[in-house]
């Protein structure tokens, strides 16, 4: 049985089903995704490519005995009986138009189940509940539907991955309060370039006992070290949309910490992931791994066997923490998604107005959501 490890492949990498670089061959990508090589620890998500990525994970670890790695579900946006929205993408499958409470245990079994064929083995080493709206983060049915599949050994572990863009901060929180018992782990973005504001959650994490996977290790690529020009981003890449600068901004701060990475022998990946794992509750990081455009690009390969040499021991000093962190300060740079105090305009899957039971919470954790959760 393997658990989980310190790094992690996300079967978002290879740009196949995520528009982050190029779109690499299938053979690549499944070859990108096997474990072996120091990695052996995978996540995938039913609904990229509907489905299709799962198979591609199948194919990654055929033929592997199954205590030799740890695979990591993620499951909760409706792609059978709902209709994709656009860029928005397909309907959680808590929308009241899909399906009430008494439909939400019948609903995670069989995506479950689905995900498991898909992928040709018997049980998940962590599912999580995928990109949850208001619904999954404060059900009670939920989650008690949640610990029903790991009772019934469809997975070891249960967790929470909130997305896809940042925030969810309250929510999260409040989702720990109230089933932390129940929750093994969760997955946040988290990274020296973008602290906040998973900082404000991770203490609720600390002392819920809940692990935590941090993902976006990269910052869309800065880490790895040949991010294009903002120019050269292809039309559908995500990273396109982001503030016009962050490239160049991402550089020169990635510069200032060159001296830290090379005083302990580290890539200024390994420097990200090892930034990441110093924070308590975090035991697992997974960057995306990019294969950019041009021929100055690094192989996406060459950038797994980059985190695959991450050390396990945490070779930074708690004053080269505060140091990174402060190159990386980001807090109020975006706005947030969940229930925060910017919301406007009717609930939707990704945000909604901040309840009285979400600023309960924020008391409880000294955060002040006016000053703490808006865009500056």
């Amino acid at each position: 049985m393997a658990d989980i490890g310190h790094v992690a492949l996300g079967a978002w990498s290879g740009g196949r089903f995520m528009h982050f670089g190029e779109e690499i061959d299938e053979d690549r990508f499944v070859a990108l995704l096997r474990p072996g090589d120091d990695i052996h620890t995978l996540i995938t998500a039913d609904v990229y490519g509907s489905g299709a990525c799962d198979a591609l994970v199948g194919r990654a670890i055929e033929g592997l005995p199954r205590d030799d790695y740890a695979l990591i579900g993620a499951i909760g946006h409706d792609f059978y009986d709902g209709e994709r929205q656009g860029s928005k993408g397909f309907p959680r499958f808590t929308n009241p138009a899909l399906r009430g409470p008494e439909g939400y245990a019948g609903y995670l079994y069989a995506a479950a189940e689905r995900s498991l064929e898909r992928c040709g083995t018997d049980h998940f080493d962590l599912l999580m509940l995928h990109n949850p709206d208001r619904i999954g983060y404060s059900s009670e049915v939920v989650w008690n539907a949640m610990a029903g599949l790991r009772e019934q050994g469809m997975a070891r572990t249960i967790g929470v991955a909130p997305g896809p863009a940042n925030g969810f901060t309250l929510d999260l929180i409040g989702c720990l309060e109230r089933y932390g018992d129940m929750i093994d782990w969760a997955m946040i973005i988290l990274s020296p370039f973008e602290p906040w504001p998973a900082r404000l959650v991770l203490p609720a994490l600390s002392r819920s006992n809940v692990r935590t996977i941090a993902r976006v290790v990269d910052y869309g690529g800065v880490f790895h070290g040949d991010v294009p020009d903002e120019g050269q981003l292809g039309a559908t890449d995500h990273r396109a949309f982001r503030p016009e600068g962050w490239v160049q901004a991402g550089r020169d701060r990635l510069e200032k910490l060159r001296p830290i990475a090379e005083a302990h022998g580290l890539s200024s990946l390994q420097l990200a992931c090892q930034w990441t794992l110093a924070h308590p509750s975090v035991e697992c990081v997974v960057p995306t791994l990019v294969q950019e455009p041009g021929p100055a690009a690094r192989p996406v390969e060459d950038k797994r066997a980059d985190l695959a040499a991450v050390p396990t021991e945490i070779l930074l000093t708690m004053d080269e923490i505060a140091a990174i962190e402060e190159v990386g300060e980001n807090a109020g740079c975006m706005a947030l998604k969940g229930g925060t105090p910017a919301h406007e305009g009717d609930e939707q899957a990704d945000s909604w107005p901040l309840t009285d039971d979400l600023r309960t919470v924020a008391e409880r954790w000294s955060i002040v959501p006016e000053k703490d959760l808006v865009k500056l």
